[in-house]
């Protein structure tokens, strides 16, 4: 579905389809202060995803708002959904309206009793959903809503946020494929609109066990993102065993692009430490680099890490370093694991001071690639 083809008869629909408040988070100047003096304008331009699809879409784009963000009331669905009978793709605009103390549905004071889109939005979806016509969920909002219901049937989701002031132009860019999405989430997205809001640093009885009949495995993971291109991993080169618990380990990782378009990837570094005095978060993002590839280019991506970054609080409440096996899970995302580097910390406990490390060192060496020269298994 995506990107759009530029033939397509594309539908946009939503209620923040054609609002430029849409891109803007609670403490921006228009939603902070200019709510207050409506009769002074917004102040800046700001491009809807209107404004740009249209100004850059070749077939026809057609409008209807739906529904409002907050507000009850379905009797725009019924030319949502003609409009979209019509068209060969709809990109629906759902989300949140930035505001404080309750004037919007998102920022400072406006909380959120489960994680359901707002409103009638959650309805114009499965409207939509039923019109058999493919569906694009892009949703800018200020807190991850839960999306579950919609993963299986739509034709692709995009997710933005508060994209800022040329938001509209970014979203146009990646509908149309002008650019290759890179970005990966610094959030879960949930899957059910009950999940409590949490991080990926859970500890491992809140994963998915026995011990509960509810599964809170998120529906998108932390550092997760999808591409219409992507680069092809290979080979992991680490030749330590052991960690000095005062110490760095180096490692590097290839990474090939293969495909006909530009590919930025972002490889993550995640630590599991198995046992510990007190419970750890199951995984722990302590290193990433963004790599970008032309066609044809193969990336070396290197990263040395102290053993500080493994440092928590002991059991006596001050910070240590301990010995004994950790891992180094090298990944796409907090739960798309591409390799494992296997280590044991050595050298003693430790108590780390003002001096810890707690950064990565990192770098990319880009050259030519040729699929004879380079082993990828």
């Amino acid at each position: 579905v995506l990107p759009l083809a530029n033939t397509a008869k594309v539908a946009l629909i939503g209620p923040l389809a054609d609002d430029p408040y849409a891109m803007l988070g609670c403490y921006s100047f228009p939603a902070h202060v200019g709510v207050h003096h409506p009769q002074k304008g917004l102040g800046v331009e700001i491009r809807t995803v209107l404004d740009e699809l249209r100004s850059r879409h070749d077939a026809e784009v057609t409008f209807a708002k739906g529904c409002d963000v907050k507000a009850p009331g379905r009797e725009g669905f019924a030319e949502a959904t003609s409009i979209a009978a019509a068209a060969d793709v709809v990109v629906v605009v759902v989300g949140d309206k930035a505001g404080l103390f309750g004037r919007g549905t998102s920022g400072e004071g406006c909380d959120a009793s489960d994680l359901q889109l707002p409103g009638e939005q959650a309805g114009l979806i499965e409207a939509l959903l039923a019109t058999k016509t493919p569906v694009v969920v892009l949703v800018l909002s200020g807190r991850p809503y839960a999306l579950g219901a919609y993963a299986d049937r739509a034709g692709a989701m995009v997710q933005t946020f508060f994209p800022g002031q040329l938001g509209g132009q970014a979203i146009a860019e990646v509908l149309e494929g002008t650019v290759n999405p890179s970005g990966h989430l610094p959030v879960g997205i949930p899957r059910d609109t009950g999940s409590q809001p949490s991080t990926y640093l859970s500890p491992p009885l809140g994963l998915r066990s026995e011990v509960s009949n509810i599964d809170p495995t998120p529906l998108f993971p932390f550092g997760h993102g999808s591409s219409y291109a992507e680069a092809t991993w290979g080979r992991v080169t680490c030749e330590a065993e052991q960690w000095p618990t005062d110490g760095e380990v180096e490692f590097s990782i290839e990474v090939i692009n293969e495909t006909g378009r530009h590919v930025e990837e972002v490889v993550q570094i995640y630590l599991h430490d198995p046992v510990a005095q007190v419970t750890r978060p199951d995984v722990r993002l302590v290193a990433y680099q963004r790599v970008a590839l032309e066609t044809g280019t193969r990336g070396v991506v290197t990263f040395a890490l102290h053993a500080d970054l493994t440092s928590f609080a002991g059991s006596d409440g001050r910070r240590i370093v301990e010995e004994g096996q950790v891992e180094l899970r090298v990944a796409r995302s907090s739960s798309d694991v591409h390799h494992i580097i296997s280590l044991t910390l050595v050298g003693g406990e430790r108590r780390p001071g003002f001096s810890r490390r707690l950064v990565s060192r990192s770098g990319v060496d880009v050259a030519p690639w040729s699929q004879k020269a380079v082993n990828v298994a």
